[in-house]
């Protein structure tokens, strides 16, 4: 006679259901957001001549390339949910993992989703008075540091909260959403340039007339100081890989949506800052976050800027949710091998979506929109460029082990393409420490207080938490 024996219900788990098309378009979307949208008029003071402002996206996108390829390597190699979290605790020890986490929670996806939203809030106030204000109630803090309040807080926190519902309620119903957002995005940045050249009041002059800088840095450190801002204009490059589990043939699909949405990003970035120096020279668009809408008024007039401004909003709506869909599966991964908090790791029965992790990143994006957008904006590229700088590194470790997959365009005049990635973040992470020391204070401190958390609140709980699946 045969016992019975009880089969214990299987926990809800992610299910491998994104192709390239979607891991393309969620790279894409992660890509072309507050960065392009919020960053030349900063970048017009700092630097003063179109040439060097053209050039440093130039630099900026071989660098997110290099990153990519990289990136690429190890996430065929460890094609599971979580980005550098996988990659740096295998390299370096559960402590370097978590602390990648942790940071990835506060300046890799609540701080740009904010900073994100608050571009669109700005967008949408040139169409819509109502969703900013010029003067903000600041309610601490003064210099570098301010926290602050107003009627653009109030629309970001709001398309915060629905784009979190969105994703609380089903990936396939986000991811749906998503390929309309971005196909809506490039087809309205293409319109954008198509437009600009062809109807467009603007003047090629614009490229011979140069701004005054609103610094005194020399221009060799600025250029590198400028490519934190540069970093976050492309950050996203990485996004396919916090979804890797997710992802159907990750060997495939994880290095071809990386390669497609860097390419397509870059050229596109290029082409978008020529278009805004056609329509405006660069003293008129020194320190204007949403630059578009200004491009978009000198080039149509009001009217059709007015129009064009609408529509750059809803691209940076594709942002938020792209990155609303990424962040939480880091959260997820770290939960589900002991190294963050458990209910993290809660996956909903009907939705199969983290939904825990999902709404704690909700909470802290909209905490973190009360600070001004360019504080936002070092602060994200100083920490997020430090980590990219340490996984890349250790690829190089991980190329030493026997059985390790080597893609071609990596070994491809090994090491160089890590190496410039590595020597190029470096010198910016010295520049950075050098020339904003309350930022860099403010990112060493969110790193510190990661390790704090993990070595009194998470190590002793479980000593195994520096096992990651390998799939």
């Amino acid at each position: 006679m045969k016992a019975n024996v009880a089969t214990a219900p299987q926990k809800p788990a992610l299910l491998r259901q994104l192709g390239v098309v979607s891991a393309s378009a969620l790279v894409i979307s992660s890509m072309i957001g507050m960065g392009i949208f919020g960053t030349t008029g900063f970048l017009a003071g700092q630097l003063g001549t179109p040439g060097l402002v053209l050039g440093i996206w130039v630099v900026g996108a071989l660098c997110a390339f290099a990153g990519a390829m990289c990136y690429s390597e190890l996430g065929v190699n460890f094609p599971s949910s979580g980005g550098e979290y996988v990659y740096l605790t295998r390299a370096f020890g559960p402590t370097w993992g978590f602390m990648t986490g942790w940071v990835s929670f506060f300046a890799g996806f609540s701080a740009p989703i904010a900073g994100a939203a608050l571009a669109f809030a700005e967008y949408l106030g040139h169409v819509c008075a109502v969703c900013t204000d010029a003067h903000p109630r600041i309610l601490a803090g003064s210099g570098e540091w301010t926290l602050q309040f107003g009627k653009a807080q109030t629309a970001a926190c709001a398309v915060v909260l629905i784009c979190t519902i969105l994703n609380v309620t089903g990936l396939q119903r986000a991811a749906r959403a998503q390929n309309v957002l971005t196909a809506a995005k490039v087809l309205i940045l293409v319109a954008f340039i198509a437009l600009g050249f062809g109807i467009g009041h603007g003047s090629w002059q614009n490229f011979s007339m140069h701004a005054v800088r609103t610094t005194a840095t020399p221009i060799w450190q600025q250029f590198f100081l400028s490519l934190f801002w540069i970093y976050v204009g492309y950050s996203g490059w990485n996004a396919a890989t916090y979804v890797a589990e997710e992802l159907r043939n990750p060997s495939r699909t994880l290095p071809m949506a990386l390669a497609i949405g860097t390419a397509l990003v870059a050229g596109l970035y290029l082409v978008i800052n020529v278009v805004f120096i056609y329509a405006a020279p660069l003293e008129t668009m020194k320190d204007h976050i949403a630059v578009g809408a200004l491009a978009a008024t000198r080039l149509f007039g009001e009217n059709v800027g007015g129009l064009f401004s609408a529509l750059m909003a809803l691209s940076l709506l594709a942002t938020i949710n792209a990155q609303i869909v990424t962040g939480p599966r880091v959260y997820y991964a770290m939960a589900k091998n002991g190294a963050f908090l458990s209910a993290a790791a809660k996956v909903h029965p009907r939705w199969h979506t983290p939904v825990i992790a999902i709404a704690a990143q909700g909470v802290c994006t909209m905490a973190m929109t009360l600070t001004p957008f360019p504080q936002l904006v070092n602060y994200i590229g100083f920490t997020l460029n430090f980590f990219a700088v340490m996984s890349v590194a250790s690829l190089m470790l991980f190329r030493r082990r026997a059985g390790w997959r080597k893609l071609r365009v990596v070994s491809f005049c090994y090491p160089l393409v890590p190496v410039v990635f590595l020597l190029i973040g470096t010198w910016m992470i010295i520049q950075g420490i050098q020339l904003k020391p309350y930022i860099s204070l403010a990112a060493v401190l969110t790193v510190l207080t990661g390790a704090l958390v993990y070595h009194f609140s998470i190590r002793h709980k479980s000593p195994e938490s520096a096992v990651v699946e390998t799939y």
